[in-house]
């Protein structure tokens, strides 16, 4: 401030501050007292204006943006660890070709042993259950007639004969019952009423004898099946083939009925059912030519059965007779040797219309065995008497309903025991 003073000679007394400061501004720096003097000169060229303390402008110290350096992280890529593809060994799988298994057809052994035993054990009880008509038809009415009786006389046999006439056990096998009651009365093994039940069962047994299994004792052996229309032969080859194979036999089926409608696709369905192997030709063809090529694989498979659907019919006895003869050519040539048997289909409930058809038929061809069907629904099971006494062919097979396991070998001891309801 002391050069403005000298500047405009203007004095003024000074506080002892001022003076103090007037002191300390006396001490300038030699720059200082450059800028003071240059701002005088200034001031004396007429460049009065209003000195402005220099704006010290405080430099923006621009703090340095510190850029923190994109780290770029370094994109691990992870290695993309392509798991090996560890190619599972392709085990070429030594080609092991399947042994086609020609079906064993029989070693299933002890579930099938157990299922034939339980189908045994029901059969029998169906069977007791489907001669319930026959029982009744024979048997209620004996019971009322020895009820109706004191004693055994010949009025009471009369009335009895009656009964069983009614029953179909037939003329022939009536007679001899009677006669046999008769005798053991003479000779005083039958005294009492209560006595003729028994009587009857034991007399009818023995005039059933004893059962007869099939006779096949070659491999393969032969069945042929013939039938009346509507019988059942196709169901019923369907179920022995069952019967054979759960035996533990191999079984071949040749489709020789070529000239009913749908007989081979309907004898196919039964086959598949029964697991057992068919061969067939064409609808129309020579059945002697489909036996030939049955023969051929029951063979080949070494089968133990070969089994034969017939086209013979009763309307047309010339044309049986010839088609098994030819039938027969063939088997005589191409198994020479071979067990036979010819089973005759019967529907148990025609009565002694059976039988009728069993005579005509066993004109025409050597018939070895019976299979009875339909015994379930019949009051004509005394049929089976009446074929045995007067046909003097047994009953092999009987059959009790329509599924694949309703038919069982005929068992003469098991069927007296239904039949008499015990």
């Amino acid at each position: 401030m002391a050069f403005l003073a000298k500047l405009f000679g203007k004095k003024k007394d000074n506080t002892p501050a001022e003076e103090a400061l007037g002191e300390e501004e006396e001490g300038l720096t030699p720059e200082e007292e450059a800028a003071a003097e240059a701002a005088e000169a200034a001031l004396l060229n007429g460049d009065m204006t209003t000195v402005e303390e220099p704006v010290v402008e405080e430099p923006v110290v621009e703090e340095p943006v510190v850029e923190e350096p994109i780290v770029e992280k370094p994109v691990v890529e992870e290695p993309v660890v392509e798991e090996p593809v560890i190619e599972e060994p392709v085990i070429e799988e030594s080609v092991v070709e399947e042994p086609v298994i020609e079906e064993p057809v029989m070693e299933e052994p002890a579930e099938e042993e157990i299922e034939e035993t339980a189908t045994k054990k029901s059969f029998w009880g169906r069977l007791k259950s489907g001669l319930t008509k026959t029982r009744t038809a024979l048997f209620s009415p004996v019971d009322n007639l020895l009820k109706a009786f004191t004693k055994v006389d010949e009025d009471l046999l009369e009335e009895l004969e009656e009964i069983l006439i009614s029953a179909d056990v037939g003329f022939t096998a009536t007679e001899e019952i009677m006669e046999e009651l008769r005798e053991r009365i003479k000779d005083g093994r039958l005294k009492e009423k209560e006595q003729v039940m028994s009587a009857l069962r034991e007399i009818m047994t023995d005039m059933i004898g004893e059962s007869e299994p099939l006779h096949l004792d070659t491999t393969p052996s032969v069945l042929l099946v013939i039938d009346v229309n509507g019988a059942g032969k196709t169901t019923s080859i369907g179920k022995i083939s069952k019967r054979l194979r759960l035996q533990g036999k191999k079984v071949v089926v040749a489709a020789g009925d070529t000239f009913r409608a749908a007989a081979i696709d309907q004898l196919a369905v039964w086959c598949e059912r029964a697991r057992v192997d068919m061969v067939k030709q064409s609808e129309g063809s020579d059945p002697a030519a489909v036996v030939f090529d049955a023969i051929a694989v029951a063979k080949k498979k070494q089968a133990d059965v070969l089994i034969i659907d017939t086209a013979g019919r009763l309307q047309n006895k010339k044309n049986l007779m010839n088609e098994l003869a030819k039938i027969d050519r063939v088997i005589d040539r191409e198994l020479p040797g071979a067990a036979r048997e010819t089973l005759l289909v019967l529907d148990a409930t025609t009565g002694q219309n059976a039988v009728s058809q069993a005579k005509e038929f066993g004109s025409s061809a050597k018939i070895t065995g019976i299979t009875l069907n339909k015994l379930d629904g019949t009051a004509k099971g005394g049929i089976v008497i009446s074929i045995k006494r007067e046909l003097g062919i047994p009953v092999k097979f009987i059959g009790v309903g329509e599924k694949i396991d309703d038919m069982q070998e005929f068992d003469a001891e098991d069927f007296v025991k239904a039949l008499f309801g015990e």
